[in-house]
């Protein structure tokens, strides 16, 4: 079964791999995002009670 071979696969893995943990990843790092979600203020909604006809 040509699906079991490892051979071709786990060099396409390793080198996925390897792109990303060496060029990808140092970029993805050093993002700074520009509106922070603990600078947020929270809003405190009041939930409106369902009212059902049967009770």
């Amino acid at each position: 079964m040509p699906q079991l071979n490892p051979n071709p696969w786990f060099l396409i893995m390793f080198a996925s791999w390897a792109i990303f943990l060496l060029l990808m990843q140092p970029k993805l790092l050093s993002f700074v995002p520009t509106n922070p979600p603990s600078n947020k203020t929270k809003m405190t909604t009041n939930p409106t009670p369902w009212t059902w006809p049967w009770t």
